[in-house]
């Protein structure tokens, strides 16, 4: 596990590297339909760089509260990645797991109808499908996920998933709950795997993950006093209730900007790294 210093110059960080013309953004929809994808076809958004590439190209996997708000408009989590991403000058496809199949969110729920072992089919599908776009370079792919689309994370990159075909170079998964797979001996990513996650998470906790990067060879980055969601955007601090998977229901989740600054600084560094051309 890496250690973490909080710096008080990287609260500067995130203002530096945020995408310029956010408000003029404008992401494309895209329905998957791939025999990959074990719950079925699903759609996507799409957001790209100027021009005709072929660029590389993240995955982004959302979490257990979906793609879009109770208003119908996209996590401002997702957005702010989104176009921080493509700023970067790589295409970013965020497959919605959810609306295609009658679900809106599934974080208050017990009873699922939808796993992250699931969800790594919609993530195998839709590398496979940016793979056969030709503005994409298909040896330059990355995955990112946030909660239940960081589990699913886990469960996209273990041995022997995907098989021959279109596959990511490396991982990102931000606070996933690290428990099932920390109780399978037998995991292990077959790529580079980063986990974020923070010190004082109360809904998807540490402990699993820190046994993860021991165990598996899987980098973990934690960083203390944050909690659930702390690279959100400007999302106060507050305590979620009448959650299905957290300890006694409740959850403390919000921005710790310290944290966002220094894991946003590491994400870029790490899809740099990941993505560059051969």
């Amino acid at each position: 596990m890496l250690d973490f210093r909080l710096w008080a110059t990287r609260l500067l960080l995130a203002c530096a590297i945020m995408p310029s013309g956010a408000a003029a953004a404008r992401f494309e929809h895209v329905e998957i339909v791939s025999p990959l994808a074990r719950k079925g076809p699903f759609t996507a958004r799409m957001l790209r760089p100027a021009g005709n590439g072929p660029f590389a190209a993240v995955v982004a996997l959302h979490g257990c509260g979906g793609l879009f708000t109770r208003k119908g408009e996209m996590q401002s989590r997702e957005v702010d990645w989104a176009e921080r991403l493509v700023a970067a000058g790589y295409v970013v496809l965020l497959p919605d797991s959810f609306t295609a199949r009658g679900i809106s969110e599934i974080c208050t729920v017990k009873e699922r109808s939808i796993h992250p072992q699931d969800r790594a089919g919609d993530a195998a599908a839709a590398a496979r499908w940016l793979a056969d776009q030709p503005f994409v370079d298909a040896s330059r792919l990355a995955l990112v996920g946030w909660s239940n689309g960081g589990s699913t994370v886990l469960w996209t990159v273990r041995e022997g998933f995907m098989g021959q075909g279109a596959d990511f170079r490396a991982a990102i998964a931000f606070y996933p709950g690290c428990r099932v797979m920390a109780a399978r001996p037998q995991w292990r990513p077959r790529l580079p795997l980063t986990i974020l996650i923070g010190g004082a998470d109360d809904w998807t906790p540490p402990g699993p993950c820190r046994e993860l990067g021991l165990r598996a060879g899987v980098t973990v980055i934690e960083y203390p006093g944050a909690y659930h969601g702390f690279d959100a955007p400007n999302s106060q601090i507050r305590v979620r209730s009448n959650l299905a998977l957290a300890k006694n229901g409740t959850a403390h989740v919000g921005t710790h900007p310290a944290a966002r600054a220094a894991a946003i600084e590491a994400v870029m560094g790490l899809l740099r790294s990941a993505l560059e051309r051969p």
